[in-house]
């Protein structure tokens, strides 16, 4: 059976009726989670945390490097390698940190303690703290059952308030939310 998709007033898409699909809800987001890294960890729960201040409904879905976001202990880091839009502040500029130098031992390290206290001296809001205000606003969190297998994780070792699907659990709810984002 095919799905029939329609517009209708205000540019919402709706499938037919005729398939027993529902209507897409304009208040809905979903958001796929795949990277880890501290950097990358913000974009996500922003957003997430946001939309859900908005009145959205949001869902995360948390699969491959993404996943040990919900790990009960987060060991964040900056991954400054292969990022040449890297720029931090330094000496009253912006300095960009070269291929060459973030593949010295340590550098890592030295990167991420510089975004951590960077992040702490802004009053920005850490990504245990922005993750605890999704667990607060609702925001469903969806860690990859098959990520989970993959390397190894136990549901014991994510926080509490996480469900454990896969792509088609994603998928069911990417299909009826108005806003979907691979981040």
């Amino acid at each position: 059976m095919r799905t029939k998709f329609s517009k209708v007033s205000g540019g919402q898409t709706t499938m037919s009726e005729e398939t027993g699909g529902n209507a897409i809800n304009p208040n809905t987001m979903s958001i796929i989670v795949t990277k880890g890294s501290l950097d990358w960890a913000y974009p996500p729960f922003i957003l997430s945390t946001t939309a859900a201040a908005m009145g959205l409904d949001v869902t995360m879905f948390f699969t491959f490097y993404g996943l040990p976001l919900l790990l009960k202990k987060m060991d964040l880091k900056v991954t400054p390698l292969g990022n040449a839009a890297m720029k931090m502040p330094m000496m009253g500029g912006h300095m960009v940190m070269p291929n060459i130098v973030a593949a010295i031992p340590g550098v890592d390290a030295m990167a991420s303690k510089m975004m951590k206290n960077l992040i702490k001296k802004n009053g920005v809001a850490s990504v245990e703290d922005l993750r605890e205000l999704a667990v607060e606003a609702d925001v469903r969190m969806i860690g990859c059952q098959m990520t989970m297998d993959l390397f190894d994780y136990q549901a014991d070792q994510m926080i509490d308030s996480i469900e454990v699907g896969g792509a088609a659990t994603y998928i069911e709810v990417a299909t009826q939310s108005h806003i979907n984002l691979f981040i």
